[in-house]
């Protein structure tokens, strides 16, 4: 049973072992959001703050088809983007954040979405969360995401301490090779909601890293 005196090096050894197992049982853990451009899966993965992805890819079936490019956003209203993408909250806020991005997208990097964290984080609506995905699932640019799944897993698991989602993602990138941070990121949202859920009792006995986690809940 770990303790809150773990070593970094046992720390990283359990990790890894969890990572393992959990291979085993979601082998072929990837986004779980829709898209078919950079530009595509920058926008969904903005609706996506405080919304499922469910959700998400329900509202960019069609709203991918009616915006096809930066310059779609925003030759409409606002009031008209807002109403697209109602159903995802916060639509006012995400509305004005896109078009601002696009606006900067088209003036600064020629519609094209850039590829570096520092370039993408100075877009509206865009934090690291957003650029890390954007990054390692278009450009091959490690990344660790860290959302609410990951947050409460790890807390849960004793392998990082605290809410903030920056301290955790460099306490994470530490803990493992750079090759697994994108897996590592949807196995444990996978099993997040499988198995490590936050609405009810995490469901202990069914869990394949059991034996590594010191379930402190």
């Amino acid at each position: 049973m770990p303790t809150k005196k773990e070593s970094t090096p046992k720390k990283k050894e359990r990790l890894s072992r969890i990572i393992t197992e959990l291979r085993q049982h979601y082998p072929e853990p990837r986004i779980a959001l829709d898209y078919s451009s950079p530009f595509e899966l920058l926008i969904a993965t903005m609706l996506s703050a405080q919304c499922t992805d469910e959700r998400v890819n329900q509202v960019t079936k069609a709203l991918f088809k009616k915006y096809r490019s930066p310059n779609d956003y925003i030759a409409v209203p606002q009031e008209e983007l807002e109403q697209d993408i109602f159903s995802t909250g916060f639509y006012k806020a995400k509305a004005k954040n896109i078009q601002s991005c696009c606006t900067r997208l088209l003036a600064d990097f020629d519609g094209e979405v850039p590829q570096t964290l520092e370039e993408l984080t100075s877009l509206a609506g865009v934090g690291r969360k957003t650029a890390n995905v954007v990054l390692s699932h278009c450009f091959d640019i490690p990344g660790v995401v860290v959302d609410t799944h990951v947050t409460r897993l790890v807390n849960r698991m004793g392998i990082a301490e605290g809410e903030d989602a920056v301290k955790l993602e460099f306490a994470l990138m530490k803990l493992m090779p750079s090759e697994v941070w994108r897996d590592f990121t949807h196995l444990m949202i996978m099993h997040g909601r499988a198995v490590c859920s936050a609405r009810s009792k995490p469901k202990c006995a069914e869990c394949p890293v059991a034996a590594d986690c010191p379930k402190l809940l």
